[in-house]
């Protein structure tokens, strides 16, 4: 397993940032890449045999998503499912307060920065110091006026498991649109159906990148692309034929397998997280203890740069992160950050996110070489001051 110091198998540990796509994925999507190619929109036979193929894969999401299939648009993944759900419900409502949390994705939060900036006024709701939301400042940020609530289901970075359903209701007492980021919670937890709008990627969930879905209440949104009349109006352009198909086949997966594989991730992310604090000297677990995602571990090792770690890991052949992969700053992470970690020590941190394939093998080989690193990190100069 491990030889002369380095690992000789790749040990990918970044799942949170995307996933292995499932052979099972694969072979149902290259039909559409070889043979089935027309255009969805074609009226001709081969136009049909695809717009088929689409219209069974709003079958298999809305399965998952426990939805209707007329409530399924299907996208190029996360980032443009979040910015047309909050972009375009926003187009159907003249309201100008809107509601957030410190901790979203960047595509999410971003977003509102942007709608402040263009007149919009923006409450940014806090989370406690196990990084979930503070459901009194929430309350108290629902306003008369408020017109959208955009909260993810579980966060990206520390996988800290959000309070949908109290959020939702107390939303829609005020009549107030709501919006989750469900991407990193797909596939890992029950997702709440009384959403108006819910953004998933297919990529992290076993199935390929460039395909998502924003499944959308019907007369919530208006588009904000021109083009066709694809998608209800709502999202023009061609369909994805082969990603869509992958991504309905990933849905299917999950729901087949999923009752199966979570128990065992949250077994060996327990055995992870226990082995790293048993072994491991003044490091920090960021998020809750329990009340996380099953495949997600956030670990500050103090006085080690996380990013030197990661390198240092990478040269074995482990693969982590060290936060958001769609982060593109140097400095601290915002979500630590928000939950009253210092930054020195946020930059300090590493993110491992397991899958349905991460073997107990693969966990002890991790317990087995990350000690010594960090304590040599420490012994010889390569840590910093916290």
């Amino acid at each position: 397993m491990v030889k002369e110091g380095i690992f000789m198998e790749r040990l990918y540990l970044d799942n949170a940032a995307s996933t292995k796509v499932d052979p099972a994925v694969v072979k149902a999507m290259l039909p559409f890449l070889s043979e089935y190619y027309g255009n969805p929109s074609s009226s001709h036979n081969m136009g049909r045999e695809a717009k088929k193929a689409v219209d069974d894969a709003k079958d298999q999401v809305a399965e998952l998503l426990r939805s209707s299939r007329d409530e399924i648009i299907f996208t190029s993944g996360g980032t443009e499912s979040n910015n047309l759900a909050i972009l375009g419900s926003l187009e159907a409502s003249k309201g100008k307060h809107l509601v957030t949390s410190k901790i979203e994705h960047p595509s999410v939060y971003n977003c509102f920065e942007h709608l402040a900036e263009k007149g919009y006024e923006v409450t940014f709701v806090g989370v406690n110091e196990d990084g979930i939301i503070d459901l009194d400042e929430y309350a108290r940020a629902l306003r008369d006026d408020t017109v959208l609530v955009s909260m993810m289901s579980a966060n990206n970075e520390m996988g800290a498991v959000q309070p949908i359903e109290d959020m939702v209701k107390a939303a829609h007492e005020q009549n107030i649109l709501f919006h989750t980021d469900a991407v990193q919670a797909v596939g890992q937890i029950t997702l709440c159906k009384e959403v108006d709008m819910l953004s998933i990627s297919s990529h992290k969930i076993y199935g390929p990148k460039g395909a998502g879905v924003l499944k959308v209440r019907e007369g919530v949104l208006k588009s904000i692309m021109k083009g066709g009349a694809h998608q209800q109006g709502l999202r023009p352009g061609t369909e994805n034929v082969p990603g869509i198909v992958g991504l309905g086949k990933a849905c299917v997966l999950i729901n087949e397998q999923m009752d199966e594989y979570i128990p065992r991730i949250r077994k060996l992310r327990d055995k992870l997280i226990q082995g790293i604090l048993g072994t491991v000297p003044d490091v920090r677990l960021n998020g809750h203890p329990t009340h996380r995602l099953p495949n997600n571990i956030n670990i500050s090792f103090k006085g080690v740069n996380g990013s030197l770690l990661l390198r240092r890991l990478s040269e074995k052949g482990i693969f982590v992160s060290s936060g958001s992969a769609c982060n593109s700053s140097d400095g601290p992470s915002r979500t630590l950050l928000a939950m009253g970690i210092t930054p020195s020590l946020a930059n300090c941190s590493l993110r491992l996110s397991l899958s349905k394939w991460t073997t107990e093998k693969e966990i002890d080989s991790i317990l087995e070489i990350l000690p010594d690193l960090v304590k040599n990190a420490r012994m010889f100069g390569e840590a910093i001051h916290v």
